[in-house]
This record gives structure tokens, C-alpha cells and sequence, in this order.
């Protein structure tokens, strides 16, 4: 792929993917991405203030890539070293947990992300029960 992205721009990627899978981009998934942004040390030099420019940027590729789903996270993977993969899957399970509801099309985007970032199923399975424990509500 000739296009090159940071990774701090590949995790948003990611987030935006999730997010957009259901075609409802949420209040609380958007503000679920500024604050992952804000808050996680992996975005410590990340300029907050090019979020929507990069997310932008990615609904571009999602309105105009064949195969958008694939091409994005196959982007990811090689713009994101290895050791960020776990990281990446648990921003990922983060927005789609942010509005407590789970739908198809997002289980099926984190399922293409953890196969294509070839993920343990014990891993990502503990990444999403984090997620799931950190979401509950009385």
C-alpha cells in the first residue's frame, strides 16, 4: 500500500472504523475517541487538535475505497508496529463498547481487526471483557 500513516493516525483510524460500522456515529463513541486521544500515553505527542482532520481522512477512505473495512485495517497493520497491535484492538473495543450497544456490524469489524492483527483469543477476549466490566451501569 503506498499510502504511510503515523500510528497515533492508524489508531484513529481504527476508532473511526468501529465507530462508522453501524452507520451511526454516536455522541458517545465520538466522545469516547477524544478522550482515548486526550488521556492514553500512546497519544502523548499526538497534536489533539488534527483529530478531525485524520478522522476525516479516514471517512474518506470508507466513502471511497473498494473493500473499505479491509483496505483500512490492512493499512493499519502496516503502519502500526507489532507491539501496538493490543493497543490498537483495545481502542477499537472501546468506542464500540462507548454506547452499550454492540451491534453486527461492529462485532464484524473487531473481527476483521483481531484476525488481520492476528490477535490471541484469549487476549482479545480479556481486552473486551476490560472493556465490558469498565461500560456497566446499574
Amino acid at each position: 500500500m503506498s499510502q504511510v500513516i503515523t500510528p497515533e493516525e492508524a489508531l484513529i483510524y481504527l476508532m473511526v472504523l468501529v465507530s462508522a460500522a453501524d452507520a451511526d456515529m454516536t455522541d458517545a463513541e465520538l466522545l469516547t475517541i477524544g478522550e482515548i486521544v486526550q488521556k492514553f500515553p500512546v497519544f502523548a505527542k499526538f497534536d489533539a487538535e488534527r483529530l478531525v482532520q485524520v478522522s476525516e481522512a479516514c471517512g474518506n477512505m470508507l466513502a471511497n475505497e473498494e473493500d473499505a473495512v479491509q483496505s483500512i485495517v490492512n493499512l493499519v497493520q502496516e503502519c502500526l508496529p507489532q507491539k501496538l497491535y493490543e493497543t490498537a484492538y483495545a481502542c477499537a473495543v472501546e468506542v464500540a463498547a462507548a454506547d452499550e450497544t454492540v451491534d453486527q456490524e461492529e462485532l464484524r469489524v473487531l473481527e476483521v481487526i483481531r484476525d488481520t492483527l492476528r490477535l490471541s483469543r484469549l487476549h482479545s477476549g480479556a481486552i473486551e471483557w476490560s472493556a465490558r466490566a469498565r461500560h456497566m451501569t446499574l
